[in-house]
């Protein structure tokens, strides 16, 4: 056999054999924790110690795709390290081996100080690597037998292997749909939780003791492209720290509440439906929305407030701060006095926008705060409140080199026009949505070609804790314009037009769009 196609097969052999330790071990986490997968416990890693500069370059690229990329990115270098390992184990035995030996140590050890992992954990990962390490070792030898079977006779001819070539290609072949059947069913029911998804879907969410007051008349502007009112549940952004979704059944989520209080206690699900529930429409923001992004949404919530949990628990004098933590080990440290305040609906969530939380945003339960952004208050899938200190202890992000305390900034977003198309001259609508969460928005102002600043015309708010639209009736004349806008919030706070990053607590600066009239 010629150098090329020999070397050819021994990649294919590399990936087929990678490809049988991967389903192996998607099968075993089906049985173990869904957590314990290699893949998933490898890139929850990177997840983790990638640099926060990192992170940021991937939600602004990818945003909501971030977590697609680096799955994707991850099964790019497995492709890579297979295809070496395949070609190393025909040319320098036993080299493939090593390779995957060492990828299944990475893999053991990822998996096995994961956040409530157990030894037991380990079991995918090592099993999976001795499946490849076995597969490699099996196709290698036919593959070498063929190789020697059409090696040139001591006369000279070559001769056919058709046998040998045969059975190659009859076990590479079979190994490679076994494997991709395998190995894609066990991710597809690994991820998607069936059983756990069909309780989530069962739950009856009871109503309010205090309803949502109703949307006003006025809410909503009339204006094409403009933001939706209230986000729809398949629209609403997800940023997050989890790979793969974390699955809780309703019946085996508890809240246990601890640290530094008189009475710790712990919540089941039930008793949480049982307590008297509140409804609130409240806008949540990512801390690394950049200027006129769309890491923001906002939905009618349904939970029990959560200063009425901590009442129950009666923390004890010093404490300052909630150290939340989710089942998957994100934590986040969010200020004692804010999830107190009596004016303030700080919610443990149940429901989103009439229906149970869906599993990418938090179900069975999540935290919302409003006023503050996403990293330092609004925990899904939590599990434990531990009442503390900021002195004592630190958050996921907060050990990233993000801010302690993350209160939202005023904001505002020109929603239309886009700039993707020459407009028409004449009157022209201007507009988009403006927030201050748990404040409020006074006004909003536009300014083209950096003339000044004109008042753009208000929505009803729902509340100090939505968004609220807005728009402007712009006479455009002919020719290239840049439109920007800015807020002002209930107390006269003016939006910085400072052009500040998003690390380490958020982006600032005056959306801007460029377009062309003509």
């Amino acid at each position: 056999m010629k150098p090329r196609p020999l070397l050819t097969w021994a990649a294919l052999s590399g990936i087929v054999s990678a490809a049988v330790g991967t389903a192996i071990a998607e099968a075993l986490a089906l049985v173990i924790a869904p957590a314990s997968s290699p893949i998933i416990a490898i890139g929850s890693v990177v997840i983790d110690v990638a640099p926060a500069w990192a992170k940021d370059v991937s939600i602004a690229v990818f945003g909501t795709n971030d977590k697609i990329f680096l799955l994707t990115l991850l099964a790019a270098v497995l492709v890579a390290a297979a295809v070496a390992a395949g070609i190393l184990q025909v040319r320098s035995t036993p080299w493939g081996v090593v390779i995957f030996g060492v990828l299944g140590a990475v893999a053991t050890v990822a998996a096995t100080t994961r956040e409530q992992s157990d030894p037991w954990w380990a079991i995918p990962a090592v099993v999976g690597t001795l499946g490849a390490v076995f597969t490699l070792l099996r196709i290698g030898r036919l593959l070498t037998h063929w190789q020697a079977d059409a090696r040139p006779s001591s006369t000279g001819q070559r001769q056919p292997g058709v046998a040998s070539r045969r059975s190659f290609f009859v076990v590479l072949a079979s190994t490679a749909v076994g494997a991709a059947v395998i190995g894609a069913g066990s991710r597809a029911i690994n991820a998607g939780s069936l059983a756990v998804d069909a309780a989530r879907k069962a739950i009856k969410l009871p109503r309010p003791a205090a309803p949502a007051p109703p949307i006003p008349e006025g809410a909503a502007l009339d204006v094409t492209g403009i933001t939706p009112l209230i986000t729809p549940n398949r629209y609403f952004y997800r940023i997050d720290t989890a790979l793969q979704i974390p699955s809780i059944a309703p019946d085996d989520w508890s809240l246990r509440v601890t640290g530094m209080v008189d009475n710790p206690l712990t919540l089941t699900f039930s008793e949480l439906l049982e307590l008297p529930l509140t409804e609130r429409n409240i806008t949540l923001m990512c801390v690394s929305n950049e200027v006129g992004g769309d890491l923001t949404g906002n939905a009618t919530w349904l939970g029990y407030p959560i200063r009425e949990l901590l009442r129950r628990a009666q923390p004890r004098a010093g404490a300052d701060m909630v150290l939340s933590r989710s089942i998957d080990g994100f934590t986040a440290g969010t200020p004692l006095k804010v999830l107190e305040q009596e004016d303030r609906d700080c919610l443990l969530a149940v429901g989103m926008n009439g229906v149970p939380l869906p599993p990418q945003h938090g179900s069975p339960v999540r935290m919302v705060v409003p006023g503050l952004y996403g990293y330092v208050s609004a925990t899904k899938w939590v599990v434990e409140l531990e009442v503390t200190t900021f002195a004592r202890s630190s958050a996921y992000w907060t050990n990233r080199g993000w801010a302690e305390k993350g209160p939202v900034k005023v904001s505002s977003r020109i929603d239309v026009p886009t700039g993707r198309k020459t407009l028409d001259v004449g009157t022209i609508a201007v507009a988009g949505i403006a927030w201050a969460q748990h404040t409020g928005i006074r006004a909003v102002e536009v300014r083209v070609d950096g003339g000044e600043w004109m008042p753009g015309r208000l929505a009803e708010p729902i509340s100090a804790d939505t968004w609220v639209q807005w728009v402007y009736e712009w006479d455009a004349p002919p020719g290239a314009h840049t439109i920007e806008a800015r807020a002002t919030d209930a107390e006269g706070t003016v939006q910085s037009g400072d052009d500040v990053p998003v690390v380490p607590d958020g982006a600032e600066g005056w959306h801007e769009v460029r377009v062309d009239v003509a």
